[in-house]
């Protein structure tokens, strides 16, 4: 049975009392909540916990749909790419995307709303030179140009709910549960049932005490293949809210017209990793504008229900935003969100505006995971032990899990495992809630999009991995849990007002041409010498994989100057390049105890001046250096895949290049594996093992002394501040 008790939301489920009860009482649980696909019976929401329903503003109301088929909502999609071999080309639009997903919308004129483009000129075909067979699906193009490509972007209704239709099939739930019609809160009699079915629902079900919204109108964009597999996820995309309706009041409300082709983007959908255009922007911003109003109306009816709102940081949360200008107009109480790791919690409980914020661990207890002969026990240890991190900088509020509580059940050491997380998260939150961990300096990320994706870049479904990305998203993990200050500033903030004077080190990470790394952005003259006149006089620099990076004035990276390193694309292999050998001592290099290891690095990065310092040479090219910038310093670093390793080398570039050298060992870990969290204002410190094996370190406190620790794996000590 669990010591304390409090702070945890357990998933149930019909027919499982005696068990929900009992886990109740193992892993403190202080709030009970249903999943998709379960429901909770009476006799578990009469417990002696915090009832927690799951509500669907936009789905799970098929009642409603199936009469208003034109209220459905829409999608702006794009065909493949099509080779004109004649002067006439016909196109089937719909190859490659899931019938059962989607049906093409005939109710609104293709003529006015679609869009046939030329992708080898890029020019948009005539809308008489192009007809739509309606019984065929087909565009049949005349007077095509021989051997060009050609694309349709095309209105689609939704005929079922992206995550709908994956808990369908993950969980086979056969033909016997209908398909959920995802219906558009933009349109009128959809408009009137939402709020009305809401307000008779709180009437229903007197015993919920939290309305956890999943959540509110517009899922992100998630499309389905013609073999119902993924097609394109995009956990930022804004393609489900798009619809000819939102374009009208698009038009009227900030005075111009968007194009389809400012929607699809090529095929690219405007992804976060996409420098955004203005209009995009806009689009953003007049989105999250409705959302913000018609959620607020919600939120207003659950309070006056004398009951708390919760949003669920998912599905369909595209336009609240949690940190755009308008979410605290929504006036929700909590957000729940699922944890993958450090960042993704720290995305989590830096959320402003709310009363508080809860973590859903993973593994979720779905069959996927919890089947005989795997141990889910070994995905929960490392899903703590990187969020553990995290939550000793800022902690969510509560923790919780999701799925069917009867799998988990049938798992005897993942129940023991979990009775331990909740303990120790309630001993952690008691002792550090509300007081400011010691940091030892102040960094701030530069990108395109700033605070609005405040620990989200890099991300294309929530917490997956990708080839692409871990080179970068390892940047973001290992920050989560350092003891550094965090904050995300955009290449306009630079622009409108400076570098904020409290920083010490910019970070700019991402491949060229990506909003992470700026691509254009980095040809604004205003832009390149403001920061590179901070880092002369003294700010410090750290720029991963291709910072600053377009082609422009003889440079690739455009702050080449200040990092002392570019990349060779080819244009100036006729200089040669002599300086190749790395310096035998470094500061940023003292606790390199494995290889390194820097992902997917990047080729062909070449130091431009004998004082650039190579700390890291190999296969010809430069991955790991420094440079003095006038009074500052710049560091650069072929890619970051998180490590333990990763993070001190990491957290030693950023107080190298901050000049803070001699501030490095205050309340510091010698051993790699473990780390060191301080709250003066309480008193108190931590020292936590964040390995799964026995770990002895040096433990150094605010004044440098140190004494040797040994912990047991994953152990966290807690200690007194002489």
């Amino acid at each position: 049975m669990s010591t304390t008790r409090g702070r945890v939301t357990l998933p149930s489920e019909e027919n499982f009392l005696e068990e929900t009860k009992e886990l109740m009482d193992r892993w403190g649980a202080d709030a009970i909540r249903d999943s998709n696909g379960t429901k909770l019976p009476d006799e578990i929401k009469a417990l002696d916990a915090k009832i927690y329903t799951t509500y669907f503003v936009a789905r799970n109301h098929n009642e409603h749909a199936e009469k208003h088929m034109d209220e459905l909502q829409q999608l702006l999609l794009m065909s493949k790419h099509n080779l004109a071999t004649s002067s006439t080309l016909k196109i089937d639009f719909m190859d490659g995307y899931y019938k059962e997903q989607f049906i093409p919308d005939y109710n609104h004129d293709p003529k006015e709303w679609w869009e046939v483009i030329n992708r080898t000129t890029e020019t948009v075909i005539p809308a008489e030179d192009w007809e739509v067979d309606q019984e065929s699906n087909l565009v049949i193009i005349k007077n095509a140009k021989e051997f060009h490509e050609y694309t349709v972007s095309f209105f689609v209704y939704a005929i079922w709910d992206g995550t709908h239709m994956y808990n369908h099939i993950t969980n086979n739930w056969g033909d016997d549960v209908p398909h959920d019609l995802p219906f558009d809160a933009r349109m009128p009699n959809s408009n009137i049932y939402m709020n009305e079915y809401l307000e008779q629902w709180l009437k229903d079900n007197p015993q919920t005490d939290v309305i956890r919204f999943t959540t509110f109108f517009y899922h992100f964009t998630l499309i389905f293949n013609n073999l119902g597999k993924e097609k394109f996820v995009d956990w930022f995309g804004y393609g489900a809210s798009v619809s000819v309706p939102a374009l009208e009041a698009f038009e009227e409300e900030m005075g111009y017209k968007l194009r389809p082709e400012d929607i699809v983007d090529k095929g690219y959908y405007n992804t976060a990793f996409r420098i955004p255009t203005k209009e995009f922007l806009d689009y953003m911003e007049f989105t999250q504008r409705f959302v913000t109003a018609e959620a607020k109306r919600l939120v207003d009816k659950v309070h006056d229900a004398g009951k708390e709102a919760m949003m669920f940081l998912g599905d369909n949360w595209i336009g609240t935003e949690p940190y755009g200008d308008h979410f605290e107009k929504i006036g929700i109480d909590a957000v729940v969100g699922s944890v993958g790791g450090g960042a993704t919690l720290r995305m989590i409980s830096e959320i402003p505006h709310v009363k508080y914020t809860e973590g859903r661990f993973l593994p979720y207890f779905f069959p996927d995971e919890f089947y005989e002969g795997n141990d889910p026990t070994i995905e929960a240890v490392d899903n703590w032990l990187k969020a553990r991190r995290a939550i000793m900088r800022k902690p969510v509020d509560r923790i919780g899990y999701g799925g069917y509580l009867s799998l988990a059940y049938k798992f005897p050491k993942f129940v023991d495992y979990i009775e331990k997380v909740t303990d120790e998260f309630r001993l952690i939150y008691d002792n550090i809630n509300g007081v400011k961990p010691y940091t030892g300096l102040k960094v701030a990320i530069l990108n395109s999009w700033g605070k609005l994706r405040s620990w989200q870049t890099h991300m294309v479904a929530h917490a997956l991995w990708y080839k692409q990305i871990y080179s970068y998203l390892g940047v973001l993990e290992a920050l989560s849990g350092a003891s550094v200050d965090v904050s995300f500033i955009s290449f306009e903030d630079v622009k409108q007002d400076g570098v904020p004077e409290d920083v010490d080190v910019i970070i700019n990470a991402g491949d060229a041409d990506t909003a992470f790394s700026g691509g254009h952005e980095w040809l604004d003259p205003q832009l390149v010498s403001t920061i590179r006149k901070w880092i002369y006089n003294g700010g410090g620099f750290v720029g991963i994989g291709e910072p600053s990076a377009v082609e422009h004035g003889g440079h690739f990276f455009q702050l080449a100057d200040a990092l002392g390193v570019d990349k060779e694309l080819g244009f100036s292999l006729s200089t040669d390049k002599y300086f190749v050998d790395e310096v035998d001592k470094h500061f940023i290099k003292e606790e390199v105890v494995e290889d390194y290891d820097f992902g997917e690095g990047m080729k062909n990065i070449y130091a431009t001046k004998e004082s650039t310092e190579i700390i890291r040479y190999s296969n010809g090219e430069v991955n790991l250096s420094s440079n003095d910038y006038g009074k500052g310093r710049a560091v650069y670093i072929a890619g970051l895949p998180y490590s333990q390793q990763n993070t001190r080398l990491l957290m030693r570039s950023l107080f190298y290049a901050a000049h803070k050298e001699e501030e490095f060992t205050k309340w510091h870990a010698s051993n790699i594996n473990c780390e060191v969290h301080a709250y003066l204002e309480s008193g108190k410190y931590a020292i936590l093992n964040n390995s799964t094996k026995e770990q002895t370190t040096l433990v150094y406190d605010g004044n440098g002394k140190s004494r040797e620790v040994t912990l047991e794996p994953g152990q966290i000590i807690w200690e007194e501040i002489d």
